[in-house]
């Protein structure tokens, strides 16, 4: 690990949740899976933090970015497809609890 990079702090099948913040300025999570919970499938490497690189900084510690899984169900209230129905979104390490 580089000294301008983050440790990983979450592995594949631990679940976590999307922190529900709304800050202003350019942000790479969506809106509608702020709050939710969901299960990590995997590690996608380390990257410049985009709000950071955003507003012309160095994007440093990289953070680590990774793919998460979600049910349609606990997503969408009133999801009425397959319950095993899911979605997966990347989310920075510093978006997750």
């Amino acid at each position: 690990m580089a000294a301008s990079e983050l440790s990983a702090r979450f592995r594949p099948g631990e679940r976590v949740r999307v922190r529900k913040v709304y800050p202003l300025g350019h942000i790479r999570t969506p809106f509608y899976i702020r709050g939710r919970s969901g299960v990590v499938e995997r590690l996608c490497g380390a990257f410049g933090n985009p709000e950071e690189l955003a507003q012309m900084r160095s994007g440093e510690p990289k953070q680590p970015l990774y793919r998460v899984r979600f049910l349609q169900t606990e997503v969408w209230p009133g999801y009425r497809g397959n319950p095993e129905d899911a979605l997966e979104v990347e989310i920075f390490q510093h978006w997750l609890e």
